[in-house]
C-alpha cells in the first residue's frame, strides 16, 4: 500500500527510545502546523483540505507519532531523526540504512509530486511530511549518536526526572501552559527580509542550523542538572524561534508543492 524505503542509501542510527522522547511534543508540532496554515496560499489550503478530507494541518502534524503503536509502520521509525556526530556533518556522517528524517522528506516531496501517486498515498505523506519538517527544527533530533539524541543526558525538570531530549522536545513547551494556538500566535516577532532569508534556506540548511544549535545545548547543559527557571528563561524564545522557522519552512515548502 505505502512505499517502503528499501532503496535508498544507508543512514545514521540510534537506538529505540520511548515514543514521548521522539517529538517535538503534541503542542510542539501542532504549532507549527498551525503556524504553517496562516503562511500558506488560498490556493494552497484550498488543495491541502480537499487531500486531508478537512482535516487540518494541526490536526495531522502528530500522525506519524501516532502510527508508531501500529507494527505496520515500524519502517518509519528511523525516519523521526538523523543524529550526527561531534565536530562532523550530515553529509559526511555515516547513515542508518533504514533511512532517517532527510531522505524521508525528501521521500514524502517526490511522492507529493508524483502525478502517478493516488489521492490515499499523498495523504499519508503530507501528513508524514508536516510531521518531519517540525521534527526536523528541534535540534536534538540532529544531535550525538553516542546518547541517542540528548536520551541518555539524565536530568531533573523542576524535580522531575527527565532528560536533554525531552526537555526540548517537550517539557519546555508544556511549562509555558499555552495552548498550540496561543504558542502560534506567541512566536518572537522577525521583520520581513528575516522571513524572507528563512523561507529561502534549504534542507541541508535546516540540518544545519538545528544541529549547531544541538552542539550549543551540550556545551552550555549546566553542571547542576536540576534545570528549571534559569534554563526556561535562556532558552524558551530559542523554542519558540524554532517552532517559527518550522512553519514557515512547511509553508512555504506546501506552497511549492501545491502551486
Amino acid at each position: 500500500m505505502y512505499r517502503w524505503l528499501f532503496f535508498m542509501v544507508p543512514f545514521l542510527f540510534f537506538g529505540k527510545t520511548d515514543n514521548a522522547s521522539l517529538l517535538w511534543g503534541e503542542t510542539g508540532h501542532r504549532v507549527v502546523g498551525e503556524i504553517a496554515a496562516k503562511h500558506i496560499s488560498k490556493r494552497t489550503a484550498r488543495k491541502i483540505s480537499k487531500l486531508l478530507d478537512g482535516a487540518t494541518l494541526a490536526y495531522v502534524s502528530t500522525y506519524a507519532d501516532d502510527i508508531k503503536s501500529d507494527k505496520r509502520y515500524t519502517d518509519f521509525y528511523s525516519w523521526h531523526f538523523a543524529n550526527i556526530p561531534t565536530n562532523s556533518t550530515y553529509t559526511a556522517s555515516p547513515k542508518n540504512p533504514e533511512g532517517d528524517i532527510v531522505q524521508a522528506i525528501k521521500m514524502c516531496i517526490s511522492i507529493l509530486k508524483s502525478p502517478s501517486e493516488s489521492d490515499e498515498n499523498k495523504a499519508f505523506y503530507l501528513k508524514l511530511l508536516v510531521h518531519f519538517v517540525g521534527d526536523i527544527h528541534q535540534p536534538m533530533h540532529l544531535a550525538r549518536p553516542e546518547d541517542r539524541g540528548g536520551n541518555e543526558v539524565k536530568l531533573k525538570w523542576f524535580g522531575r526526572n527527565s532528560n536533554l531530549h525531552r526537555l526540548w522536545d517537550s517539557d519546555m513547551i508544556n511549562s509555558d501552559n499555552m495552548s498550540y494556538t496561543e504558542i502560534a500566535e506567541n512566536v518572537p516577532y522577525i521583520n520581513p527580509s528575516e522571513r524572507k532569508r528563512i523561507k529561502s534556506t534549504s534542507l541541508y540548511e535546516w540540518v544545519g542550523e538545528s544541529y549547531a544549535l544541538a552542539e550549543t545545548i551540550y556545551e552550555n547543559l549546566p553542571e547542576d542538572t536540576n534545570l528549571g527557571y534559569e534554563y526556561r528563561y535562556q532558552y524558551l524564545d530559542r523554542v519558540r524561534l524554532q517552532l517559527l522557522k518550522g512553519g514557515i519552512r512547511l509553508a512555504a515548502l506546501l506552497d511549492e508543492l501545491f502551486k
